[in-house]
């Protein structure tokens, strides 16, 4: 009964020092300390109610971190729900050929993802190293910005009739898990990889997807982001400029 004393002072009839019994000393400490987390507590419970995002990636997901040049970035999308695209990927009328729509289903095996699909990826196969976010556009256009998490590795480096020779597709490939040996290449330790491009206006991606089904990559391991770029920054989220 004497823990309930101290909290409830001058419940006793007969008042006694405070801090006179150790005992009572090491109770009143304790109670101040939980008095302090308490309001710690509740000062967290405001704080996260304060900075809940108003846009949200997924109704469960609001933010996450993926590692991009060996320094982690929070994806996140942009707050602003007045922000509107960027004149590059506003336009609606690009000259077809070459700037023509992608199919949805690019070819047997691949599967064709969304932003969803596509977020689950970088949380997992590429948190964990089995996969790469590949972004198979051009230089100038990765310099612009990339999707963060991305390593460029252009169309033209990935597709035989595209100019890539034997010792560019070894080296391609080596950052992919895949070796050449005496009878061929080896894909036994292939990563699962995303490609993606502009949008779904751009043959860049799937031209290299082409590719590397032609050399016999596994069809099962490839993604294809149709969106690409233009859907990423519709819903708002992140570029990163290559330093």
């Amino acid at each position: 009964m004497a823990d309930t004393i101290l909290i409830m002072p001058g419940a006793h009839s007969m008042p006694r020092p405070f801090l006179h019994n150790p005992v009572e000393a090491d109770c009143t400490a304790a109670m101040s300390w939980t008095r302090l987390l308490l309001i710690a507590m509740v000062l967290l419970a405001c704080s996260h109610q304060a900075l809940a995002l108003e846009v949200n990636i997924t109704p469960e997901l609001g933010e996450f971190q993926v590692e991009h040049a060996g320094k982690p970035l929070t994806i996140r999308r942009n707050q602003d729900t007045e922000a509107m695209l960027e004149f590059d990927f506003a336009r609606t009328s690009r000259p077809c050929p070459p700037f023509c729509a992608q199919p949805m289903q690019l070819a047997a095996g691949v599967e064709t993802i969304g932003e969803v699909e596509l977020v689950e990826f970088m949380r997992t196969r590429l948190a964990d190293g089995s996969g790469l976010l590949i972004d198979a556009r051009t230089s100038d256009w990765y310099e612009r910005g990339t999707i963060p998490g991305s390593i460029n590795l252009p169309f033209t480096q990935l597709n035989p009739s595209q100019g890539a020779d034997d010792l560019t597709l070894e080296d391609s490939l080596a950052r992919l898990g895949v070796e050449l040996k005496d009878d061929g290449w080896d894909f036994s330790a292939a990563k699962y990889l995303v490609l993606w491009c502009n949008g779904p206006w751009c043959g860049q991606s799937p031209t290299a997807i082409k590719g590397l089904l032609s050399i016999g990559y596994p069809a099962e391991k490839i993604l294809y982001y149709r969106g690409g770029m233009q859907l990423w920054q519709i819903f708002g989220l992140p570029v990163v400029v290559p330093e």
